[in-house]
């Protein structure tokens, strides 16, 4: 048995009322503002966090799109899960991982292994995203020591980890070397030292318990430090590239949740004697949620895998992925929202579980760090990119679009703070030189619009003046980091799909779902929006109707699920 089909079982049938790991009970438990007891103590049977720990720890860590798709099984159910159980362990971890040395190493896996919770302790109000700017401070004290002075008022977990990844000031000079990760256990702190602050509270994740602490020359041992001194913003940014990857396409199980709603609620509503689900217009959502769920996916799939085969190149990857995932998640389920009408927004009753997960993933866009933050971080190296990587066609590497193909060990140490090149971007030019006979007209039509796309942004990418790349330039210049993803996205659905077609007969080796993705992308780069044509929607609502139907989740993967359908009277 696989370990997503493990731990769905384990979930069982959301829909079933009488299910108490079901919908039903996750609701109640967003109505009292509490994380889902019930399933916290099924995922410490399941031992999540052993996810979180590499094989070589003792771990079941193996790969970024594996471990992806066992979070992606727990958002699917409940997001307050993904992220208060799992997610916020994951973010600290990577940072010690990434940074730590063997006895931190051997010391987090023996935390998480024995089912404790560990904190990022990142964020501070008066900076947002600049972490350069973060005031939390390490000084020295008596020889051997650190003095802890600051406050945290964001941190999921802060009252209930045991170990803390806290993000601190150990110098005032300016520049990005003058801040350290320290790796902090709580009851190695003296009593009382510590000081949580109060939970803000929200509309989402209501479930999570977000604090904040505060401390005041709290004695550390100096052998907490992450790294060299100076080393937190190296750390920082070779992680984000599993974070902001990971993240944004865990939260697609919310959406596919959000997905079958609607499907079940356009079976079971009848209007005129018809299912709602009969209505053209109504497939055609479907069909183009169903669509935005594979593009999201694509690009998410690719560069977690690309991580472990392109580890030199996916700085600009992962902003992507957050840019683009959490974006075109958060804007399905809006649309989404409209199939469903008032139920969409009703917090009790069969549908009830679709405004908590619409509440839910709203973080997603800005958690963590904002989309448009992680523009900016795209943005600089486009000129280089351009440069390096545009001119010409690439190959893919071997096994990068194939999910079914085991994958090397992360490899942390050969992470950088910057892209070198951008081998997936330039596969688009050799995916256009390899379509094979029998394409469609359509298709090649958007390839070629993409490729010509791709050029026109080298030459503006190749113009951009310094004063662009600055934080507080033209605005303009954002819009063209924002245009590049939307590029990059097409060239990783057009490559998916090739690579599919050594397996004829599938979805995913069938032009429909493809076509329709390099069309609805298209439709950003114009702000037109282009409603799939009925030879398009009609092949793909039937695959979702299927996939519904045969219990079958709407990514890639399309894994086995324990939910049952409605039988219609």
């Amino acid at each position: 048995m696989s370990t997503v089909t493990d731990l769905e079982r384990r979930f069982g049938d959301p829909w079933d009322p009488a299910n108490p790991l079901g919908h039903r009970a996750v609701l109640a438990a967003d109505e009292r503002s509490e994380m889902f007891a019930d399933g916290e103590r099924m995922l410490d049977d399941f031992a999540l966090n052993a996810e979180f720990v590499p094989t070589a720890l003792g771990g079941r860590l193996t790969g970024l799109d594996r471990l992806i798709r066992v979070m992606r099984s727990v958002f699917r159910h409940d997001p307050c899960l993904g992220l208060g159980y799992g997610a916020s362990s994951f973010i600290a971890s990577v940072n010690v991982w990434a940074g730590g040395d063997a006895a931190q190493h051997r010391r987090l896996a023996d935390l998480l292994l024995g089912g404790h919770k560990v904190a990022s302790v990142y964020h501070e109000l008066a900076h947002g995203n600049d972490f350069a700017r973060v005031d939390f401070r390490a000084d020295p004290g008596r020889t051997g020591e650190l003095l802890l002075t600051g406050r945290k008022e964001v941190v999921t977990n802060a009252r209930r980890s045991s170990a803390m990844v806290i993000f601190s000031r150990t110098s005032d000079a300016p520049g990005g070397r003058s801040h350290t990760q320290l790796f902090v256990e709580k009851d190695q702190l003296p009593p009382g030292a510590l000081r949580y602050l109060p939970r803000f509270a929200s509309s989402g994740m209501r479930g999570v318990q977000l604090g904040g602490i505060e401390v005041d020359r709290c004695p550390v041992g100096a052998g907490v430090a992450l790294g060299a001194p100076g080393s937190a913003m190296e750390i920082a940014l070779r992680s984000f590239q599993l974070t902001r990857t990971g993240l944004p396409a865990m939260t697609l199980g919310a959406l596919d949740t959000g997905l079958r709603a609607a499907v079940r609620f356009g079976d079971d509503r009848v209007l005129r004697g018809r299912p709602v689900a009969a209505m053209p217009v109504v497939r055609g959502v479907l069909a183009e949620s169903f669509v935005d769920l594979l593009i999201a996916d694509c690009l998410a799939t690719t560069v977690a895998r690309a991580v472990h085969l392109l580890p030199e190149d996916t700085n600009v990857y992962a902003s992507a992925v957050k840019y683009v995932v959490s974006g075109r998640a958060i804007q399905a389920m809006a649309r989404l929202g409209e199939v469903l009408g008032a139920q969409s927004y009703l917090r009790t009753g069969e549908y009830g579980i679709f405004q908590k997960l619409s509440r839910d993933l709203a973080p997603a866009g800005f958690g963590h760090a904002a989309r448009v933050a992680c523009l900016a971080t795209v943005l600089p190296q486009l000129p280089r990119l351009a440069r390096r990587s545009w001119a010409a066609g690439q190959a893919s590497p071997e096994d990068l679009y194939d999910h079914r193909a085991e994958l090397p060990p992360l490899p942390f140490e050969r992470l950088r703070i910057a892209s070198g090149a951008d081998p997936l971007t330039a596969q688009l030019l050799a995916a256009a030189e390899a379509l094979p006979p029998g394409t469609g007209e359509l298709l090649r039509e958007l390839t070629r619009t993409f490729t010509g796309e791709l050029a026109r942004l080298r030459t503006a990418a190749l113009a951009l003046r310094p004063a662009d790349l600055a934080i507080g330039g033209d605005p303009a210049a954002l819009d063209l980091a924002a245009r590049y993803t939307t590029v990059l996205t097409a060239s990783t659905c057009l490559n998916l799909w090739l690579a599919e077609q050594g397996r004829p007969g599938t979805f995913l080796a069938d032009q429909a779902w493809v076509t329709a993705a390099l069309l609805r992308l298209a439709g950003e780069l114009d702000g037109v929006h282009r409603a799939l044509p009925a030879s398009l929607a009609g092949p793909i609502h039937a695959e979702l109707a299927g996939r519904y139907q045969a219990g079958r989740a709407f990514d890639l993967f399309h894994d086995t699920l324990p939910d049952r359908p409605r039988s219609r009277n």
